[in-house]
């Protein structure tokens, strides 16, 4: 038998427990993996308080992302052996020693690339590709605001904007956050406590707007951030860390300019193998290349995820942070 964490009851980060559980052999078209690493989601507090049902209920085990070697392979898998280097997103029960995981989920791990990075890496990494080549297609002439900005996506999508041409904008909620976005791509940055930042975002646009805001924030950021927009752009809300939005009233679009709004999840841009083999093969490029660093700024064992996600919900982390089984 391995450990794992599991959720009997929806919660704050004290309904995790630490528990043994049976894994069992990988049916068809799965893959058994031993894991090295283990990413830390806001994702994850969502489904342990039950703000998103567990897809197969109760109890259930959090986590999207992880990294590990695969240990035994199921019928039809000629993808992979054992040995292998593996990482993924999704699907849902990452924290765990060992799981089982659908081989069409997994990609190998290229060389000059860690389990750690790898592990604190796929999730975020793959929404900041999706996100920036995706759902709005970030060139030279892109100015663009990116809530939250040294949290672990805002890191990298700052540095692959910048990259990429952008006029980069971002909000953080101390000095100390703002440095560090500051350090990974953001040529603006706004603290959100001491300053308005819809004001600021015109201060620094001359007006203008931006052509995109990436709101992973929710309620406290809702709706200053269509105020930040140009006429017709782009609201990507793709998270709700301070809570969910409601009553949203679609007229404010047309309101404050005919503006266009999505709420989009990774797991549809990768839901082929094909979408999940190109949006992770760009990401590694980018990494490879070191045009993406990833800085894992936070390590606790599988074993303190409730410290972990206390941690995480009190807004004491930074870029990205793993758990080691």
């Amino acid at each position: 038998m391995v450990q794992a964490i599991c959720v009997h009851e929806t919660g704050g980060p004290d309904v995790m427990r630490w528990e043994h559980v049976e894994v069992g052999e990988p049916g068809a078209g799965e893959v058994r993996i031993r894991q090295t690493a283990i990413g830390l989601n806001f994702i994850d507090t969502y489904f342990r308080s039950g703000l998103y049902p567990a897809p197969n209920g109760m109890p259930f085990s959090p986590g999207n992302e992880g990294a590990g070697v695969v240990l035994t392979v199921g019928e039809g898998v000629d993808h992979l052996k054992p040995g292998d280097r593996v990482a993924y997103a999704g699907p849902l029960g990452a924290y765990a020693q060992e799981r089982i995981v659908p081989a069409d989920r997994l990609v190998i791990i290229p060389d000059g690339v860690d389990d750690k990075t790898a592990a604190a890496m796929m999730l975020k990494g793959m929404t900041a590709q999706y996100l920036l080549r995706q759902t709005f297609k970030v060139g030279p002439e892109t100015t663009l605001l990116f809530h939250a900005a040294a949290g672990g996506v805002g890191l990298i999508a700052g540095q692959w904007a910048s990259h990429l041409g952008a006029t980069v904008i971002g909000t953080a909620g101390s000095e100390e956050k703002i440095e560090l976005a500051k350090a990974h791509g953001f040529e603006h940055m706004i603290n959100y406590r001491t300053e308005n930042f819809v004001e600021r975002v015109k201060d620094i646009t001359e007006g203008a707007g931006c052509d995109v805001v990436y709101d992973s924030v929710g309620r406290d950021t809702c709706p200053g951030s269509l105020d930040c927009l140009k006429p017709r752009g782009l609201w990507v809300s793709f998270g709700q860390s301070s809570g969910p939005i409601t009553d949203f009233n679609l007229a404010l679009l047309s309101q404050k300019g005919s503006l266009f709004a999505t709420r989009p999840t990774l797991f549809n841009y990768i839901a082929t193998r094909e979408a999940l083999e190109s949006c992770a093969g760009e990401l590694f490029e980018m990494v490879q290349k070191g045009i993406v660093k990833i800085q894992v700024n936070q390590e606790y064992r599988l074993a303190e995820a409730v410290q972990a996600h206390t941690d995480l919900e009190g807004r004491k982390t930074t870029g990205t942070t793993v758990l080691i089984p």
